[in-house]
């Protein structure tokens, strides 16, 4: 047989036997069954080649890393040791080049070292994932005794306080590359926090210790007890049966839990859609219960083999009857201290906060912690004493967002309130949060503290301005504790929350107001976000009406305070300087009206009128060289624009009033929150389609859209774009491009080109999310409302813009946001010559809307 039909023979062999063991997993699904089998398969395999190779008895092959823990995941990676003689001709390094291309070559995935054993053992002190991976060994090849001399050196060099010190860095920069939560809805299974990797950490540091290689013993060596390693055993079974199904879903080696896998996985294991959970949702809050636990024991466990480390020098001090420090962590001073005094429970967060010095809560309480803490029941809810303990902690001025992401971590969160029990690890589908409903959560309590901090006042100068002046800050925690605690029952989660929100409140005897000003605020919490990225925020009546809904100035610096907070912790990118400027704006114009007895239209109009004016004096130009454009653009344009856009607008379009040429022009916006363009042509049908269909292929979002029309026949559009690639860029080249590009698109006597028809997201493709089109005719005009909320996609505003085109659709003002992979995009229209559109037609453009 020649070297290629034997290299075949090997690939078609080894094909075979990895499906019988596919076959076979499916069957019985024992993933260390095949994980041990695997390993095994590849044993044999490599044993055969090893001697075929002829390579010289001095030479030994060890297999390391995962597959030396004799774990192999159906495409994970084969790691490989080559241990060399201290002298090797260069005879032997042929030979074992030519074996690892032939490995290569039957379709192995093989990653190998070449090293003398006096390599190893520098390579190793010189660096700890070397160290890790050599840790981690057996012997596949060779001579015993080289295998024994190569584990007695690895062993012999190993320093456990240093390979602690050095894993535990380590871990904490792996933990940081996912933003340190376990709670993202893409998890990595390996690497995430709370993944397979943090189960191995604790393998290495008890091996590190000579403390026991498998759970097995360090049960039997009292390290765990009997239910963490059943604990342990079930979700690191949980974990693998995920990877390795992933894995041979994705045929090839795939770690992460996309979208593109997890409605499969799920139908895969049964799951089917229920009425208010998706069959992926039930798989992935099955995982991120298991990732808790993991995080937990990994926590609990290596803060027990940092103590075992350093327990000839405990320093112990105490704090009160009950507690002391020893080594920096709290711990008990009597046994059963918790099951003794169960108030003791929530009275350890509080030390936390009170005493800044303590890094946490020992080894030992955490694991009474967890024998306990279903003591917090009904009747522990119900005692006086712990509801002011639980009060306690949100009036802290310190260690209020720690103190509530340990107490869910360690499970004591969802056991005080039931109702926050219910959301842990639970998946939402709405294309813009990034993390479980209690991560979001617990991310809006972060950001409101961050407000409380003056060292980071640069972040949001008003929003720490508004929150050192705000009497009772536990407030607004309690609020963002309830605002999203009703996602996935069904029916509205404000409202619901609400309900929860005033039970809550009356069970801890909270004064009327204080309760009354948290429901509000449960129930409120979308009503700010919404007005001021969905409504046109220079129509004096949008902010009269959002005054009349606040009433107060208190309810509405509570409100910003909290609608800041929520949309910062949906996710890393969906904030931006556009979002701030509109929440900002809508802020001031309420307060402002909030302080006067009644608005008068004509007072801002002149307000504005004079402001303007002196902007343009500064220029040079006196009322007499712009009133001409004034007097065409009519009264309502200076409710339209706000005072600093009409002296922009006035400054650039003074000399061309009844220009036949489109004017067009592009600056950073004066408050930071992308590129500013003013169109003023005169109209035509199509003019807002092709500004979309520009925008669209430059790789542009646009964030707002001015549509007037002036009294003599011109359209004068005001546009904020931003850039969604984040490009990096001359910006004056790029508004010279704008300028003329978009300029030679809008005098073009051509047909508008078709929409783009780019790839959907991964997210948007697997997690469809509704479509939901609404068109409401407003009482005092002709004007009709319409709200688009859908998943987003390439070309979606400029199909919108061909829909209006098609159906005569006059366009007044439109915002339009995205977040994350979701738009929600509204438009205030009306049919031509500013007349309302008949209820056929609004059937019509509904049906339309909805196909695109």
């Amino acid at each position: 047989m020649s070297d290629k039909q034997s290299i075949q023979a090997l690939r078609s062999h080894i094909k075979e036997e990895q499906a019988a063991l596919e076959a076979s997993f499916f069957e019985h699904e024992t993933p260390a069954q095949l994980l041990k089998k695997h390993a095994q398969l590849i044993d044999k395999l490599l044993k055969q080649i090893w001697l075929e190779a002829n390579i010289d008895n001095d030479v030994t092959l060890i297999a390391v890393g995962g597959y030396g823990r004799g774990e192999l995941f159906p495409y994970s990676d084969i790691d490989l040791l080559i241990l060399l003689p201290p002298a090797h001709g260069n005879q032997q390094n042929t030979k074992i080049e030519q074996l690892i291309g032939k490995l290569w070559d039957i379709g192995l995935n093989v990653g190998h070292s070449v090293r003398t054993l006096d390599e190893c053992v520098t390579e190793a002190a010189q660096e700890v994932t070397i160290q890790t991976t050599l840790l981690e060994s057996r012997l596949i090849a060779g001579k015993i005794s080289h295998y024994q001399s190569f584990v007695t050196a690895i062993n012999a060099a190993m320093k456990a306080d240093l390979f602690f010190a050095e894993k535990f860095k380590e871990q904490d920069n792996r933990h940081a590359k996912f933003n340190d939560t376990a709670y993202s809805l893409e998890p990595n299974i390996k690497e995430s926090p709370g993944g397979l990797r943090d189960l191995h950490m604790i393998l290495w540091l008890t091996r590190s210790q000579n403390l026991g290689r498998t759970w097995l013993e360090l049960f039997k060596n009292n390290i765990i007890t009997k239910t963490e390693l059943r604990q342990i055993k079930r979700h690191e079974r949980i974990l693998q049966t995920l990877r390795i199904r992933l894995h041979y879903l994705a045929k090839r080696r795939e770690d992460r839990l996309l979208f593109d896998f997890q409605n499969v996985l799920a139908a895969d294991l049964g799951l089917v859609n229920t009425s208010r959970k998706r069959a992926s949702e039930q798989l992935m809050q099955s995982y991120y219960l298991s990732v808790k636990y993991i995080s937990l024991i990994n926590e609990i466990l290596i803060k027990s083999l940092e103590n075992t480390l350093n327990k000839n020098e405990a320093v112990t001090t105490p704090i009160n009857d009950r507690f002391e420090v020893k080594n920096g962590l709290l711990e008990a001073k009597t046994a059963l201290l918790f099951q003794k005094q169960p108030t003791a429970i929530l009275e350890s967060f509080l030390l936390l906060q009170q005493h800044l010095e303590i890094k946490g809560i020992s080894a030992n309480l955490l694991r009474e912690l967890q024998r306990v803490k279903k003591m917090v029941n009904q009747d522990f809810r119900n005692n006086i004493e712990n509801k002011k303990l639980f009060l306690s902690i949100l009036m802290q001025k310190d260690g209020v967002n720690h103190s509530l992401r340990r107490m869910n971590s360690y499970g004591i969160l969802g056991q005080y309130l039931p109702v926050f029990g219910k959301i842990v690890g639970q998946m939402q589908h709405d294309l813009f949060h990034v993390f479980t409903v209690d991560a979001h959560i617990l991310n809006v309590i972060t950001n409101l503290r961050r407000f409380a901090k003056p060292e980071l006042k640069h972040e949001f100068p008003l929003c720490t301005q508004l929150f050192e002046s705000f009497e009772k800050p536990h407030l607004l925690y309690l609020a963002a504790l309830f605002h999203d605690i009703a996602k996935g029952r069904g029916g509205d989660h404000s409202t619901l929350g609400t309900i929860d929100a005033k039970r809550f409140c009356k069970l801890h005897n909270l004064p009327k107001e204080d309760k009354d000003l948290v429901a509000w605020l449960v129930d409120a919490h979308l009503k700010m976000s919404s007005t001021a990225q969905k409504s046109d925020l220079s129509d004096p009546m949008v902010v009269e009406n959002f005054a009349r809904f606040v009433k107060t100035e208190r309810r509405l610096t509570a409100l910003y305070l909290l609608t800041v907070a929520d949309i910062r912790g949906t996710s890393p990118v969906v904030w931006n300087a556009w979002k701030s400027r509109l929440l900002e704006n809508l802020f001031y114009a309420t307060k402002r009206m909030l302080s006067t007895e009644s608005f008068n239209t004509h007072k801002m109009i002149a307000l504005r009128k004079e402001e303007a004016s002196h902007k343009l004096n500064k220029f040079g130009l006196n009322k007499e060289s712009y009133q001409a454009l004034w007097n065409q653009v009519g009264e309502a344009y200076f409710v339209r624009f706000e005072s600093d856009e009409i002296a922009w607008q006035s400054r650039l379009l003074t000399p061309h009033v009844f220009t036949n040429k489109p004017i067009i022009r592009a600056r950073l916006s004066p408050n930071g929150d992308g590129i500013q363009v003013m169109i003023y042509t005169q109209d035509q049908d199509d003019l807002f389609a092709r500004i979309c269909n520009f925008f669209d292929r430059m790789g542009y979002n646009i964030a707002q859209a001015i549509i007037y029309t002036t009294q003599h026949g011109y359209a004068l559009n005001s546009f904020i774009v931003l850039d969604q690639l984040s490009k990096s860029v001359s910006y004056n080249g790029l508004l010279n491009h704008i300028e003329t590009k978009l300029l030679e698109k809008i005098e073009t006597t051509t047909p508008l080109e078709s929409p783009l028809q780019g790839r959907i997201s991964r997210q948007v493709k697997h997690m469809p999310y509704a479509t939901r089109v609404s068109i409401n005719g407003e009482l005092q005009s002709n004007n009709h409302m319409v709200e688009i909320v859908a998943g987003d996609r390439p070309g979606l505003l400029a199909k919108i813009a061909f829909v209006f085109l098609q159906h005569d659709i006059y366009l007044h003002h439109a915002k339009i946001n995205t977040l994350g992979s979701r738009a929600e995009d509204s438009f205030l229209i009306s049919a031509k010559k500013n007349q309302a559109l008949t209820d056929g037609q609004i059937e019509l453009l509904m049906q339309n809307l909805s196909e695109i």
